[in-house]
């Protein structure tokens, strides 16, 4: 091999390891479904549900027909992930609950916000 070719050889791999380091991961998810309970404007019971939620991002809980910030609650973690919970919009705030896997809560748990690791 003549030191032109190694030369080569090794501007190919770097090139391909800019390259690997460039293109972003894909995002990895939560498998499963999170869901949670809301009460309507007209006083109706409804519940929200999250399929295959974004890990590591902040969701604040869609209540549809509920008054604007409303309070969710009674979560249920039917995912593989941990979902910490909290009060607070934008998981923010010292009022928060961690439900494991598979995991659920009464409807004392009041919530508004979801992060999931």
């Amino acid at each position: 091999m003549t030191l032109r070719s190694l030369t080569a050889a090794a501007g190919a791999a770097c090139g391909a390891l800019v390259l690997l380091l460039a293109v972003p991961g894909s995002a990895s998810a939560a498998t499963g479904q999170f869901r949670y309970t809301y009460t309507t404007a007209e006083g109706y019971d409804a519940v929200g549900f999250l399929n295959n939620p974004e890990s590591g991002t902040c969701i604040n809980l869609p209540a549809p027909g509920a008054a604007p910030d409303a309070v969710s609650r009674a979560p249920k973690n039917r995912t593989d992930a941990t979902a910490t919970v909290f009060l607070d919009a934008d998981c923010e705030g010292d009022t928060y609950y961690v439900l494991r896997p598979g995991a659920g809560a009464s409807d004392r748990l009041l919530l508004r916000s979801v992060v999931f690791s």
